[in-house]
């Protein structure tokens, strides 16, 4: 059984305002394994993972792994404000 390969591709390049045309080119794919990277129906080969990694200027480590990425972005709220402690008299904590 070939382990999960989990990557943050659509998250990398939703941050920085680029289309898979565009990151496809920079990484010399097509757009369409692009797509099936982003989905996870796709593991790049390693020379492509590498290719991307450099294209984001990130660590390979920190845009693929055999675990999954923390959730990120605004639907979830950071754990002290969901309980947000009532002896802190912190601006943030006033109503």
């Amino acid at each position: 059984m070939d382990p999960a390969v989990h990557n943050r591709v659509r998250e990398l390049r939703q941050s920085r305002n680029w289309t898979q045309e565009h990151l496809a080119a920079e990484a010399g794919v097509s757009r369409q394994s692009m797509n099936s990277i982003e989905r996870g129906r796709y593991i790049p080969s390693l020379p492509l993972a590498l290719a991307l990694a450099e294209v984001f200027a990130i660590p390979v480590e920190q845009l693929f792994s055999l675990t999954p990425f923390p959730a990120t972005g605004g639907s979830e709220a950071a754990p002290e404000s969901a309980n947000p402690d009532p002896n802190n008299s912190s601006p943030e904590n006033e109503q």
